[in-house]
This record gives structure tokens, C-alpha cells and sequence, in this order.
């Protein structure tokens, strides 16, 4: 018995490690808790570079800026070295979640969908007094959880791969229908699994599995021909790995390069196509960002389709971050400036993409 009981804590340790790690995973936006916020905010952005690869010499950080109607953008290596023009191709984790959101809105321009529909309009689910709705779950006000345990997990953890890889949509619908929810407007709580659920919503849509359907529309909209749902193809190390079909990846699973990224942060600028506008409109008035993230610069007063607002610094602007890299996009709309980071590095390595790109991005705008 005594053996029992320590192998069901063993098992409990593991799940609970395993809930910790996956936590930072996919973030909504992640700011440098360990160093010292009065002397990280005072910092220059050269200073954050410098000091985020030194002495490493596999950093690869590519920082692009549109101005004055020009795309520039460089490459740094080993203590902010600048290195050759090379185009990388990355993870952009979580910024995959306003590609996902561009496509809803072009299914809303349509007619296909509206944001005020709910879930179970389109998913084969139980009847229940109540789902969310599109719109809660692209503002991340419908009260689901980042994500919910799922068993492919422990393997996942075991293994050091993908937290995510193997939740199958499947695993997805069973889990929305275990979950009784209230209609009424959550506060914000970034989720992942709410984004996979509307990645799941898109699929009936279009009647295509996600992959193909997401693929397609980057290439045919957006005319981006080295931006792609991950097959582990790249120049880089440590891709995560994705298996077919896999429900989360409409919430991270997205590769690409500077060149890309910076057409694509354009294109939200000049709402071309049109339908894109509705992404930055602000659908949920929120409150998100605490002190110490204000003080470096990230505000979160609003959220669009996917897209987080900074009213302050008229800024719209998203993050990601996955297992081994991290990223960040901004842009001010009114005065045509954006701002692109695609780094090789964890979230949790020194300081993050996002306050640096926040940095650059409030600098050009003075």
C-alpha cells in the first residue's frame, strides 16, 4: 500500500512540474520578472541586445523596422555582433494567433460566421444553456483556461518536445464538452485552448483541415512564401515537433522569416484587404498589464481579433514564444512604423523580444 501511495505521488509531481512548465508556453506576453525593473526600463535598446547575447554564441536575433515606407532589418549574433543578412527562418509562437484571427475575419466578411455566434453554431457538441462566443474567445474573455491537461502531455514532458504535440482535436471537443461555462464576460485570461477552439470553428467552416486551410490562405492572401504551419523544416535548431492535425496549432505552430513577418505587419497597417480592420478593433476593454509591465512599456488596455492594443502608445501589437524561441510585432497604424523581433532564444532567456521590440517601437514614434 505504502508503495502505491508513493508511486501515485510520484505521478502527481510529474503532472504538476509538467503544468508548470507547459504555463510558460505559448505566453500572452512575457516580461523580464528576474532582473531589476527600474534598471531593465532605463535601458537603451542596444544595451538589452548586448546583454541578451552575451557570451552566447548560438543567440540569432533579427530585428526589422518599417518607416518611411522602407523595410530594413538586421541580424545579430554574439554580443549584439552583427552578423551577415541571412534570413532565418523561426518559430513565431503565439503571434500565429493573428493569422488565425485574419482568416476569421475574412470568414466574417464573407458572411460565413459573426463574432456574437457560439461555438456549438459549428462544432458537434452537447446541448448546453450555454458556449462561449467567437468574440470571447478571440479577446480571451470566455473564461477558458490557458489550456487543460491532456495525457499526451506527460509523454510530451518526458520526452522535452512540444508541450502541445499530440493533443488531437478529438481531445479538444471532449474537453469542451466537460467544461459548464456562464454567460458572462470573463476576465482576461490569455488561453490557448480558446484559440485552438476557434482554429477547430474555421475547420467547419471551410470544410479543410487546418494545416491546408491556413497554408492556402498565407500564400494566396498574403502572398508569403516562406510562412507556413511547422514541419520542422528550417535553418535553425530545436523546432518543436507537430503532429498531424494537431489542435493547438492554431494557436503557435506558425514558421517564418524577417522578410515575411515585416510584409505581413504591413499588410495589417494598410488593412489591405479591407476585412483585416475589424482585427484591431477593440472588442473587449481590458485591464491586463500589471505595474511592472507598464513600467516597461507593455500595455494591454484592449484586445482586437487576437491583436493586443496599447492605447497609450497607440500601439497594436502581439508576442509568442514557444520552447525556443521568441518573438514580437507592433505597429503604430497612425504614423506607419512597426516593429518585428524573431529571436532563437527562450522567452525565459534574459530579456525578451517583447520589451525589446516595445523599446524600439515607443523610441521611433517620439
Amino acid at each position: 500500500m505504502k508503495k502505491r501511495i508513493w508511486n501515485i505521488k510520484k505521478i502527481l509531481i510529474v503532472i504538476l512540474i509538467i503544468v508548470l512548465v507547459i504555463a510558460a508556453g505559448f505566453g500572452g506576453y512575457c516580461a523580464y520578472g528576474l532582473y531589476k525593473i527600474n534598471k531593465l526600463s532605463s535601458m537603451t535598446f542596444e544595451e538589452m541586445l548586448k546583454h541578451t547575447t552575451k557570451d552566447n554564441k548560438d543567440a540569432v536575433i533579427t530585428v526589422g523596422v518599417i518607416q518611411n515606407d522602407q523595410m530594413i532589418y538586421n541580424v545579430y549574433g554574439e554580443n549584439g555582433t552583427i552578423l551577415s543578412p541571412e534570413e532565418h527562418i523561426y518559430e513565431i509562437g503565439s503571434v500565429t494567433k493573428t493569422f488565425t484571427t485574419s482568416l476569421l475575419c475574412k470568414a466574417i466578411s464573407e458572411g460565413r460566421i459573426n463574432l456574437d455566434d457560439s461555438i456549438d453554431e459549428y462544432l458537434n457538441l452537447p446541448k448546453k444553456d450555454y458556449y462561449p462566443t467567437i468574440r470571447r474567445l478571440v479577446t480571451h474573455t470566455s473564461g477558458y483556461k490557458g489550456y487543460y491537461f491532456e495525457k499526451p502531455m506527460i509523454s510530451n514532458f518526458l520526452h522535452r518536445e512540444n508541450d502541445f504535440n499530440g493533443i488531437s482535436e478529438e481531445l479538444l471537443i471532449k474537453r469542451l464538452e466537460k467544461i459548464d461555462m456562464d454567460d458572462s464576460d470573463y476576465s482576461y485570461k490569455y488561453s490557448n485552448f480558446g484559440m485552438a477552439t476557434v482554429g477547430a470553428v474555421l475547420e467547419q467552416i471551410y470544410g479543410e483541415d487546418f494545416t491546408k486551410l491556413l497554408n492556402d490562405y498565407i500564400i494566396e492572401d498574403f502572398r508569403l512564401t516562406n510562412t507556413k504551419i511547422s514541419d520542422g523544416s528550417g535553418d535553425l535548431k530545436n523546432y518543436w515537433a507537430w503532429s498531424e492535425s494537431d489542435a493547438y496549432m492554431p494557436a503557435g505552430a506558425i514558421l517564418s522569416n524577417i522578410t515575411d513577418m515585416m510584409q505581413y505587419v504591413q499588410i495589417h497597417m494598410l488593412e489591405r484587404p479591407e476585412y483585416l480592420s475589424m482585427a484591431h478593433e477593440a472588442l473587449a476593454e481590458v485591464k491586463a498589464s500589471s505595474a511592472s509591465y507598464r513600467k516597461m512599456g507593455i500595455h494591454i488596455d484592449a484586445v482586437g481579433a487576437g491583436w493586443m492594443i496599447d492605447n497609450e502608445n497607440n500601439i497594436i501589437w502581439h508576442n509568442g514564444g514557444t520552447g525556443n524561441y521568441n518573438s514580437y510585432v507592433g505597429f503604430d497604424k497612425e504614423n506607419q512604423i512597426a516593429v518585428v523581433i524573431l529571436s532563437n532564444l527562450s522567452p525565459s532567456y534574459r530579456i525578451p523580444a517583447t520589451v525589446m521590440g516595445i523599446e524600439i517601437l515607443t523610441s521611433l514614434q517620439k
